[in-house]
C-alpha cells in the first residue's frame, strides 16, 4: 500500500487528499502543512511549511513516501519539483522552468504566440509613463495584470481611463502586489470557463469543464478574489467549444512547452467563449481553488493509479461521472479580499448534512474549537441532478446558519441557466 504526501494547506489540498483516500492503493495520506479542518482517518497533518524543501524531502525519505503532489503555486514557482527530482523522489508537478507558464504573464504570452494560440491582444510594460501613454489608445474596459503571482488578486478590469491610471500606478510601484512588469490586454466578451488537464510531456488527460466565480460579490461585482465558488460541468459550453479548446489551444501549448520546457502536472487553461471561438485568459500550472472541489470528485478512475501511470507515460482510459452537477460555495471572512479575519466558530461546519461536504482552508484550532483564520475559510460542496438542485441543497442549509463575521455569494451557478 502506498503513502502519499500532499503539499499545501487550503480547500484545494483538502479535496486532493480526499480523492487519494478513495484509492484502493493508498494506505496513508500526509498533508504538509494542512489545516486543522482536515479531519479524517488515514489523513495526517505534517507541521512543515510548503517552502521548507529540505525538511519536506527528509520527511518523504523517512516515511518512504511513494508519491508527492504539490497544490499551491508558490512552491512550484520556487522549484520544489526540481528539488524532489534531484533527491530521486517521485513528485507530480511542473519544474521551475515550466511553472513560468503561470509565474510570468509575459512568458505565457510568448509561448502562446509561438503556439499560435488565440488570446487577447496585449502589450507589456515595465515603465509607468509608457504604460499610461498606452492607456490613451485603448478601448475600455481593459484588463491589467501584474506579471507574477498575486494569489488571484493581481488582475484588475479597468472600466475607464481614470481607473486604469490608478491601477497601473499601484501595480508598478505602490501595491503589495507590485511587479517589475505588467500586461495590459484586451477585454474579452463571453462566458468564462476553466479547462483542467493532467499532462506529462505531450500526453493529455482532459477533465470536466468548470466555471469559477472570481469577483467578491454577487453579480460579479467587486474586486477579484482567489475564488468564491464554482460548479462543474458547464452546460452552456458546448462539446464543440470543448473540442476546439483541446485541439487549438491545449494540445498546441503542451507541444510548444515540450519542445523547450517540458510540462508535467496539472495544466489549468482559463478561457472565454467569444463569438469567434474560445480564447485564453491565462494558464496556471496547478489545480484551482475552488474548482478542485467540484472537478476532482467526478473522477471514477483510481486517482493514485492515474497519476502513477501518467508519470510512467502509460496509456490509460480515464472515467468521469456524467449525470450529476457538482457545485461549491466559498465562505470567506466578511472583509475579504481587502482583509482577513479570525476567530469565528466553525463547529457548525463539522456537522453538515450527509450530502454536503466541507473542504476547509483558513482554519486554526483554539483550545478544542475550530475557528476561522484568514480570507477564504472553506468551501461547501454538493452534487445533484441539476445546478438549481445543487444550489438549493447548499443555500437552504447555509442560509439557516449564524455566521457573523463571514460571508458568501448567493449566485454561484446562476450563469448555467440565467
Amino acid at each position: 500500500m502506498a503513502k502519499v504526501l500532499v503539499i499545501g494547506s487550503g480547500a484545494r489540498e483538502h479535496a486532493i487528499c480526499r480523492q487519494f483516500l478513495k484509492s484502493e492503493h493508498v494506505e496513508t495520506v500526509f498533508c504538509a502543512p494542512g489545516n486543522p479542518g482536515m479531519q479524517a482517518s488515514n489523513l495526517k497533518l505534517v507541521p512543515i511549511d510548503e517552502l521548507a524543501f529540505d525538511e519536506l524531502i527528509n520527511f518523504a525519505k523517512l516515511e518512504h513516501i511513494d508519491l508527492t503532489v504539490v497544490g499551491p503555486e508558490v512552491p512550484l514557482q520556487a522549484g520544489i519539483v526540481d528539488y524532489f527530482m534531484a533527491a530521486d523522489l517521485k513528485i507530480f508537478g511542473p519544474t521551475k522552468n515550466a511553472a513560468r507558464l503561470e509565474g510570468s504573464k509575459t512568458f505565457a504570452k510568448e509561448q502562446m504566440e509561438i503556439a499560435q494560440i488565440p488570446t487577447a491582444e496585449y502589450q507589456n510594460f515595465s515603465d509607468e509613463i509608457k504604460a499610461i501613454a498606452y492607456l490613451n489608445q485603448v478601448d475600455y474596459p481593459i484588463v491589467i495584470k501584474s506579471d507574477g503571482l498575486a494569489a488571484g488578486k493581481g488582475v484588475v478590469i479597468a472600466t475607464d481611463y481614470e481607473m486604469a491610471i490608478v491601477t497601473v500606478h499601484e501595480m508598478l510601484g505602490e501595491s503589495k502586489f507590485a511587479a517589475d512588469e505588467i500586461v495590459i490586454e484586451e477585454f474579452l466578451i463571453g462566458q468564462e470557463f476553466s479547462f483542467f488537464t493532467f499532462v506529462n510531456g505531450t500526453q493529455i488527460i482532459p477533465m470536466p469543464l468548470a466555471q469559477d466565480h472570481k469577483a467578491a460579490y454577487d453579480g460579479d461585482l467587486g474586486p477579484n478574489t482567489g475564488g468564491m465558488g464554482a460548479y462543474s460541468p458547464v452546460p452552456q459550453i458546448s462539446q464543440e467549444i470543448r473540442d476546439a479548446t483541446l485541439d487549438t489551444i491545449i494540445q498546441p501549448i503542451v507541444n510548444t512547452m515540450a519542445a523547450g520546457n517540458p510540462f508535467c502536472g496539472i495544466l489549468y487553461t482559463g478561457l472565454i467563449a467569444t463569438d469567434s471561438g474560445p480564447k485564453v485568459i491565462e494558464f496556471n500550472v496547478r489545480f484551482g481553488d475552488p474548482e478542485t472541489s467540484v472537478v476532482l470528485p467526478q473522477l471514477k478512475t483510481d486517482f493514485y493509479e492515474l497519476l502513477i501511470k501518467l508519470l510512467n507515460h502509460e496509456l490509460q482510459v480515464v472515467e468521469w461521472q456524467s449525470d450529476q452537477t457538482y457545485l461549491c460555495v466559498g465562505v470567506a471572512s466578511k472583509a475579504y479580499p481587502q482583509s482577513s479575519g479570525s476567530g469565528v466558530n466553525l463547529s457548525r461546519f463539522l456537522e453538515t448534512p450527509t450530502d454536503i461536504q466541507v473542504d476547509f482552508a483558513g482554519t486554526k484550532q483554539v483550545d478544542d474549537t475550530l475557528v476561522s483564520s484568514g480570507g477564504r475559510i472553506l468551501s461547501l460542496v454538493t452534487h445533484a441532478n441539476s445546478v438549481e438542485s445543487a444550489q438549493d441543497k447548499i443555500y437552504q442549509w447555509l442560509d439557516q446558519q449564524s455566521i457573523d463575521g463571514l460571508r458568501y455569494r448567493r449566485d454561484i451557478g446562476d450563469k448555467a441557466y440565467k
